[in-house]
C-alpha cells in the first residue's frame, strides 16, 4: 500500500473482532514507527503494549475506579479543554454522527457514560498501547509522540489492522501507572486500540469530515 493509500484508508475504529494480533506483527509495526522523526533525534516515545490477562486487568481496574470515583478525570499534565469555533462545531458534528450510528439519543446520560467507558475496554480490541514520555521533556516532545503514533497507525493500516488513538487514557492515569508499573518520572500521554476491525459494526462506517486545503493553508511567495 502506498503511503497516501494508507492515509486514506485509516480511520478511528471503535469495534473490533476478538482475533488476536501476533506479537511479531506488533513488533514489526513498532519497528516501522521508530523511524519517525523527533527533535534533535531524542526519540522520546515509550510504549506499554498490553494483551491477554494484563490487558483484562487494566480494563477491569480502570473501569472499577471510574465507577467509584467518576470525577477523577484530570490529566496528569497540563491540558486545556477549552473549545472555541470552529473547533467546537467540528467536535459536535463528529459526536452527533458517531452517536447516531451507535443509536444513542441526545441527552441519554447513562448511555453516554457507558459508551465513554468503552475507551477503557479498548473498544473490544485484543491489544492496547499506552504511550508515555519523560516528565523532564518539554511540549515539543509531545509532537514527537504524535508523529510516532501516526507512523504506527499508518503501518497498522497497511496490514489491514484498525486503530483508535485515545486521549481518554489521560484520565484515571493513577490506575494505569499502578497496573503497568509505569515509572513516576513518566507522563501517561495517550492510549491506542489495536486489532482487526469488525466490518459489521455500524460505528466503523464513520468517516470524519476533513477541511479542504485552502481552509487551513496559506501560500507565500508562489
Amino acid at each position: 500500500m502506498l503511503m497516501t493509500a494508507a492515509l486514506r484508508a485509516r480511520r478511528s475504529i471503535r469495534a473490533f473482532k476478538p482475533d488476536p494480533v501476533p506479537l511479531d506483527l506488533i513488533r514489526d509495526l513498532l519497528d516501522a514507527a521508530r523511524l519517525s522523526p523527533s527533535g534533535t533525534n531524542i526519540q522520546p516515545w515509550r510504549v506499554h503494549v498490553v494483551a491477554g490477562a494484563v490487558r483484562d486487568r487494566l480494563e477491569s481496574e480502570v473501569l472499577a475506579h471510574r465507577e467509584t470515583d467518576p470525577h477523577d478525570r484530570s490529566a496528569e499534565f497540563p491540558r486545556s479543554v477549552k473549545r472555541k469555533e470552529p473547533y467546537t462545531s467540528r467536535m459536535r458534528t463528529l459526536g452527533k454522527a458517531m452517536y447516531g450510528l451507535l443509536e444513542i439519543p441526545k441527552g441519554d446520560q447513562a448511555a453516554n457514560w457507558r459508551q465513554w467507558g468503552r475507551n477503557y475496554e479498548f473498544f473490544g480490541a485484543p491489544v492496547g498501547l499506552i504511550f508515555t514520555i519523560d516528565k523532564d521533556l518539554d511540549a515539543m516532545s509531545f509532537l514527537d509522540i504524535g508523529m510516532f503514533m501516526q507512523s504506527f497507525m499508518l503501518a497498522a493500516a497497511e496490514q489491514g489492522l484498525g486503530t483508535c488513538a485515545q486521549g481518554a487514557w489521560n484520565n484515571y492515569w493513577s490506575v494505569t501507572r499502578r497496573v503497568l508499573e509505569i515509572p513516576e518520572d513518566d507522563y501517561i500521554i495517550a492510549g491506542m486500540s489495536l486489532g482487526w476491525p469488525d466490518p459489521d459494526a455500524p460505528v466503523n462506517s464513520l468517516v470524519a469530515d476533513r477541511e479542504p486545503v485552502d481552509s487551513f493553508a496559506r501560500f507565500h511567495g508562489f
